[in-house]
């Protein structure tokens, strides 16, 4: 029997750029668009500095998370719709409305002052997988 081998896709680490909002930089930032970056997210890490930023999610969980999360759900202009607090081994209702989500470690939107209603930028990633 011939040794075949399986073919993963191609892992693209998450573009890398920076959280912004009037003007000013709030943290550094993973942008999560491709599948394979999408479904890894933050699995497996025990801290988080900064934020990221999944692309094309309504929804996110936090098993086999090391800490618990701050979620805000931004629409397709990047405004947040809501935000939630998100403890570990647990899993959010989707929001139709959402385009993507931004992650934090808990604690952190209180730090930045983001909250429901505002605009934040993403600054430094291209969407083509390159930062800028």
């Amino acid at each position: 029997m011939p040794n075949r081998r399986i073919r993963l896709p191609e892992f693209l680490p998450a573009e890398q750029g920076w959280l912004v909002r009037d003007g000013r930089v709030l943290a550094s930032l993973e942008v999560a668009r491709g599948r394979v970056s999408k479904t890894r997210g933050l699995l497996g890490r025990e801290e988080l500095d900064g934020a990221m930023l999944i692309v094309g999610a309504r929804s996110v969980h936090s098993f086999a998370m090391g800490f618990d999360l701050d979620v805000a759900f931004l629409d397709a202009d990047n405004q947040i719709i809501r935000t939630l607090r998100l403890h570990r081994n647990r899993v959010t209702l989707p929001v139709w409305s959402a385009r993507s989500v931004l992650e934090a470690q808990a604690g952190a939107f209180d730090h930045w002052d983001l909250n429901v209603g505002q605009v934040v930028e993403l600054r430094g990633c291209d969407g083509t997988g390159r930062s800028t």
